[in-house]
């Protein structure tokens, strides 16, 4: 789908001129806790996707995410105000992680006081690091489930606390720009013919897009997003805003349920095509990169490179594609989950619900007639006896290939074992696995 059109006229009624992300870079620079991070062609999806492709390393960044620039520009813009200034005001934001670490580090760069509000369900590795930046000048708040019940309870705080300053997470001018500068960088440094951006919000990419339409209206603004957490891509194909309801929080960095007023209406303008990305094929891109980079992302700055295979080759061939790596703030604790998703992709790992006869060797007769010998049973566990003489096994099993499922299956049949295979979709799985 095409969603881009317009743009110039549209872009000037929103007046983000090209001097604004300049100016806003310019004074980055200026900063000591802002990185112009690394633009790294990466030899391995180049060869793979035949064309050119770069991998822009906001994961690099002081707080490992690109929220820092939105929310260094705002701040700094609201500080600049001489009216706000002489108020000494508290600065008060919500966030799943990123932003919060962003808006920390800056306001304890610039002494100032700060409240941040972040869902219950914000990883702990998250919060350690908001609080090791922020430091005394921080008051962290937890409340809610997703992000949209945390804003708005910020936006209660505000209401009763007229001197804070509000600094949204991505539907905000200075927040949009100041994330814009990633894309000044990369112009910097080559001509882009495709970018790839997570979307979230909205901040990001609307901010990359304007200012790439800007450079050159015919390079490609594509984002990706979660599966069950695309409240931008669904906006975009209704062409009005549309919440999700039920939202999926595995991608915590991109679980929003309803995109942006002011990012959606230029994400009508500058974006291109988006595309949704389910969390088990995201788990193994993490994985995937990991293994062969070294490079440590969280899910949500893995989406860019999760949808490359569901892009028209011909489209990608020797083209100039950049995906930008939003973030690399992972907890290690979530790593076992990962791996698990990712071997789910891959057709490797595998459950049954088995009924086994309650008498001796009835494991060995399965291992040894139904099992290959690169199969490996990972999980056994006993749920109930349904009498006296049968049980109920919930068994995991891992595979080297993705086609000995096959014989797997083909193997109870003979043996005339009663299994239910479960799959990830279905409600057993989500209680029982």
């Amino acid at each position: 789908m095409n969603f881009g059109m317009n743009f110039q006229k549209n872009f000037i009624k929103k007046a983000l001129s090209q001097f604004k992300f300049d100016n806003a870079l310019n004074r980055m620079r200026q900063s000591s806790i802002i990185s112009k991070t690394l633009l790294q062609k990466n030899t391995r999806l180049s060869e793979q996707y035949q064309c050119n492709l770069f991998l822009k390393r906001e994961d690099l960044q002081s707080v490992r995410s690109f929220k820092i620039r939105g929310a260094y520009n705002k701040i700094l813009n609201c500080m600049e105000n001489s009216l706000n200034r002489s108020k000494n005001p508290t600065i008060v934001t919500v966030s799943a992680g990123n932003h919060a670490q962003g808006v920390s580090l800056t306001c304890n760069s610039l002494g100032l006081h700060h409240h941040i509000f972040l869902p219950e369900n914000t990883p702990l590795q998250k919060i350690n690091r908001i609080k090791y930046f922020g430091k005394d000048k921080l008051t962290l708040h937890l409340h809610g489930s997703n992000f949209d019940e945390c804003l708005n309870k910020a936006n209660e705080f505000c209401s009763t606390n007229q001197n804070s300053i509000f600094v949204h997470p991505f539907d905000d001018e200075d927040i949009i720009i100041g994330q814009g500068t990633i894309g000044t960088e990369i112009y910097q440094d080559i001509k882009p013919d495709i970018i790839i951006l997570p979307i979230g919000g909205g901040g990001l990419i609307s901010g990359v897009g304007s200012y790439s339409k800007l450079m050159n209206k015919d390079c490609l603004i594509l984002g990706v997003e979660p599966e069950n957490a695309d409240s931008m891509n669904r906006s975009l194909k209704n062409n009005e805003i549309t919440t999700v309801h039920d939202i999926d929080t595995f991608v915590d960095g991109a679980s929003v349920k309803t995109a942006g007023k002011k990012t959606f209406e230029i994400c009508k303008d500058v974006v291109d095509n988006t595309f949704v990305v389910d969390n088990n094929k995201l788990s193994f891109n993490m994985v995937n990169i990991y293994q062969n980079e070294g490079i440590v992302l969280e899910p949500a700055g893995a989406l860019s490179i999760s949808c490359l295979d569901m892009i028209d080759k011909n489209l990608l061939k020797d083209k100039n594609v950049v995906c930008i790596l939003s973030g690399g703030n992972n907890d290690i604790s979530r790593y076992p989950d990962i791996a698990e998703k990712a071997l789910l992709h891959q057709g490797l790992k595998h459950y049954f619900l088995i009924t086994f006869g309650q008498t001796p060797g009835q494991l060995k007769k399965y291992i040894n007639n139904v099992l290959g010998p690169n199969d490996d049973i990972t999980r056994f566990e006993y749920l109930k006896r349904n009498n006296r003489n049968l049980g109920a096994v919930l068994l995991g099993i891992e595979l080297q290939n993705n086609e000995d499922i096959n014989n797997i299956v083909n193997k109870m049949d003979e043996f005339n074992f009663k299994y239910t295979k479960i799959n990830p979709n279905d409600i057993l799985y989500s209680h029982l696995i």
